[in-house]
């Protein structure tokens, strides 16, 4: 994903506040890549292009349940590879200087949103750089056979083969319904990159401007399908620094913050200005190895690793209590978590002993590249650095720790400049795939792609593909058991912690959930008299 070096206000025709207008101020933890769904692949781009945007089908919030989005009813054949979507109507595009809608959303809408990550002579599937990661990932190119429009009510999405988390793949930021007509006016005002940098959308809430390092901001929409917002504006106050967040919204600068430290989270307990949200996260973080850059394309020098790492001391001293050691990819609520795996034991005479055999007896030098804002699954990766970098000193490894602003580290990584990277993953959709296919299936391991391990076996491979293909559970839930067996022998990453996540309000916001899948839903949330 190239990095959109974004800073943008967009000139919105102003609309009369009310005499009682609220503004509702989240402190965020990072810039977003992009404003558009289709082309990002992180938490904090997706969440801040989730006020402007609906889908086909969406997650009830905070929860991982498919409801009816924009379409507000669907059919599947027997075989499972035709999906029939009706969709509703009287849905409104925004507006904005450059374009006012003349129609109601449609089937040539769905299409595009689509057929533009699809298809490569698209018109606008070049535009702004994009690579559509997160389409190609989850191996939507090859799965898709057509995309027909059958009436302005009606789209048919006919699939190559069956496959079983379809539907919740579409609920998916990434599927959002953008307005072909917008599209329309800008390529003939030959300015097709504002289609992802002046967005438009179905969404609650309409864009007004981008700051990069400052806000995001946003006013209620009020032709929105499912009723205007209680809330008239809301601002995502870009905040890298998790005691700046708290500082704020102990303030009343913020309404809303991001993942306090969960060194904070006793005296956010005991505010009674506050309110702790927290909830056991679908998430984990890790370190991945570059499988493709020597040492790491050795399975001797990972398991090594493995073992050098005090797993436990990173746990307490970073997580406080906060979360668990992690031995699989995949979290342990989510279905087909194999509890049979036992985690390499912390040994570094064992780890010295591998290094040996792999032709190290003196260790090497290595980069570890560490995340430079907190994230749900990794509190603070710079303490981790330091502490993996002590350990793998007594092994005679010894790194050089890299960092870099939040977007350019993860294209760095999905680039392949690391040979060693923090890195983690909150679960896009309660389905196995979603972590055991996207981050390490073989299509993921391209330039560009989520598995930034770029490791590909195909053993593993074979079977987290077969189980996408089948909607029988207890079949799906065997071969993920046994894939999960085959990335312990062969260790890509090394599995660090499965964290709690925490969000933090002020008392007087209601209607806020914190939410399974890592989004920030605001539809719905309002600030009471206090």
């Amino acid at each position: 994903m190239r990095h959109l070096a974004v800073a943008l206000a967009l000139t919105i025709v102003p609309a009369i506040a009310p005499v009682s207008a609220k503004t509702l101020v989240f402190c965020s933890e990072g810039n977003p890549e992009a404003l558009n769904p289709q082309i990002v692949t992180t938490t904090t781009g997706m969440n801040a292009g989730r006020p402007m945007f609906n889908n086909l089908v969406e997650f009830a919030k905070g929860s991982t349940r498919i409801e009816p989005g924009l379409a507000e009813s669907w059919k599947v054949s027997p075989d499972g590879t035709e999906y029939v979507f009706t969709l509703r109507t009287g849905v409104r595009f925004h507006g904005n200087a450059l374009f006012t809608p003349t129609r109601d959303m449609n089937a040539d809408d769905v299409v595009f949103s689509l057929m533009r990550q699809w298809k490569e002579d698209h018109p606008f599937h070049k535009t702004s750089g994009a690579t559509f990661d997160f389409f190609r990932d989850l191996g939507m190119p090859e799965l898709l056979k057509s995309i027909e429009k059958v009436d302005d009510r009606t789209v048919r999405i006919t699939l190559t083969q069956p496959e079983a988390p379809f539907l919740a793949n579409l609920a998916m930021p990434f599927n959002v319904v953008l307005s072909a007509e917008y599209a329309d006016r800008l390529l003939a005002l030959g300015k097709p990159e504002l289609l992802d940098t002046q967005p438009i959308g179905t969404g609650p809430f309409v864009f007004e401007s981008f700051q990069k390092d400052v806000t995001v901001r946003y006013r209620a929409f009020d032709g929105y399908w499912g009723g205007r917002q209680p809330i008239d504006t809301l601002v995502f106050s870009i905040t890298p620094n998790p005691a700046v967040r708290l500082t704020k919204l102990k303030a009343g600068e913020c309404h809303v913050m991001a993942f306090p430290s969960p060194g904070d989270v006793g005296r956010i307990r005991q505010d009674p200005s506050l309110r702790l949200l927290e909830q056991e996260g679908l998430n984990v973080g890790y370190m991945a190895m570059n499988t493709a850059r020597k040492p790491f394309d050795d399975v001797r020098v990972r398991r090594a690793m493995a073992m050098a790492i005090d797993k436990q001391a990173i746990i307490a001293a970073v997580y406080q209590g906060a979360g668990a050691a992690a031995r699989n990819p995949v979290p342990p609520t989510l279905w087909s978590y194999n509890d049979d795996i036992k985690d390499y034991p912390f040994d570094r005479a064992a780890a010295q002993k591998l290094l040996v055999e792999a032709g190290y007896p003196s260790g090497f030098e290595t980069d570890l590249w560490y995340m430079p804002v907190s994230r749900p699954y990794n509190p603070n990766a710079k303490r981790i650095a330091e502490m993996i970098q002590a350990d793998l000193s007594r092994v005679g490894i010894r790194l050089t720790l890299v960092t870099r602003e939040w977007a350019e580290y993860r294209n760095a990584l999905q680039a392949g400049e690391h040979r060693m990277a923090l890195y983690g993953w909150t679960g896009d959709n309660g389905d196995p795939d979603n972590f055991l296919y996207v981050l390490l299936g073989c299509t993921a391991a391209r330039i560009g792609g989520n598995n930034v391990a770029r490791w590909c076996d195909k053993d593993y491979d074979e079977r987290v593909v077969r189980a996408k293909r089948t909607p029988d559970v207890p079949v799906r839930e065997k071969l993920y058991r046994e894939a999960q067996q085959i990335f312990h022998d062969q260790e890509p990453w090394v599995p660090i912690a499965h964290s709690v996540v925490f969000m933090a309000t002020r008392a007087e916001v209601t209607g806020f959930v914190i939410d399974p899948l890592g989004r920030h839903p605001f539809d719905g949330v309002d600030l009471k008299e206090r």
